[in-house]
């Protein structure tokens, strides 16, 4: 089982339970399910999926790996207000015109 490079083993703590659901005598009598936790950061993951406890290393290691992934990741920007343009205002205003227009075009002509 292949560490990623971000991760050091001694700051993993491993954890086996017996997993519940589906599975028979195999998986209600071996423990299966693995609790991992990264020490540093205090992030837990748990892997129950599969019956075999090796299989369920590989992908609580992944789960963990995807997790400091995502903590790691910068903020977004912070976004900051803007107001439009008196050009934009103009044209929005002209394109309402255009189209109050249109709609009056509509209207059943009044019998003088």
């Amino acid at each position: 089982m292949d560490l990623p490079p971000s991760i050091e083993e001694k700051d993993l703590r491993w954890e086996f339970f017996r997993a519940t659901g589906p599975g028979g005598q195999h998986r209600n009598k071996t423990e299966t399910g693995v609790r991992l936790t990264h020490l540093p950061s205090g992030i837990t993951v748990s892997a129950t999926e599969r019956r075999s406890q090796h299989q369920n290393r590989e992908v609580a290691l992944r789960r963990l790996a995807a997790a400091l992934a995502e903590k790691n990741k910068p903020p977004p920007k912070k976004r900051r207000p803007t107001r439009p343009s008196r050009a934009a205002k103009r044209r929005r205003l002209e394109a309402k015109k255009q189209r109050g227009q249109i709609k009056a075009l509509r209207k059943i002509p009044s019998g003088d």
